[in-house]
């Protein structure tokens, strides 16, 4: 009997069972999209546990996941790389044409990628992947366009949504709950 995670608003459905690789934005995907500064200027992120766990079962499964970001930060090279990402893009203005060369370059085909992206500069992607999904504070024009909308907000959870959706949808899932000893 196939173990099960909690409910889910819709479902990535075949989309997700064809996923081989899934780029991510990092502000208001990976992050709640704040901008924190400190004291000395240095600016600060907040990543959830939970989204990097669901990053690092989805490379340990085999998915390529990797972030492609308009802003640079050293913080975000940082967690990319604790986390085992593939690739990482950052500073970049068209979205698109770095995804397409990515993508080319890892021979994946366009049908089998998806992308979590929040608002209008992610739309470019999102229009064109196999499967595009927005965290549940995503812009409304991005929710018009997507396949799913994940149940939590950016930064909080919405990265793991899609995460154990696609372990499941790829018969991942009771791999997953045996490593950490939770079958039922």
């Amino acid at each position: 009997m196939m173990a099960t995670a909690e409910p889910w608003q819709g479902t990535l459905g075949d989309k997700g069972r064809r996923i081989r690789l899934i780029a991510l934005d990092v502000d208001g995907v990976l992050t709640d999209g704040g901008i924190y500064y400190g004291n000395a200027g240095e600016e600060l992120k907040r990543f959830h546990v939970r989204d990097g766990l669901g990053v690092r079962l989805m490379v340990d499964a085999g998915i390529q996941v990797g972030v492609i970001t308009a802003r640079r930060s050293e913080l975000v090279a940082r967690r990319a790389k604790e986390l085992g990402m593939t690739f990482i893009h950052q500073g970049v203005k068209d979205k698109w044409h770095c995804f397409e060369q990515q993508i080319t370059q890892l021979n994946i085909p366009l049908e089998q990628c998806g992308f979590m992206g929040d608002d209008l500069i992610d739309l470019p992607i999102l229009t064109r992947v196999g499967l595009a999904t927005t965290p549940a504070d995503g812009h409304a024009e991005v929710k018009k366009r997507v396949d799913w909308v994940a149940p939590q907000p950016g930064g909080n959870g919405a990265v793991r949504a899609l995460a154990d959706q696609i372990l499941q949808l790829q018969g991942h899932w009771d791999g997953v709950l045996a490593k950490y000893d939770a079958l039922p």
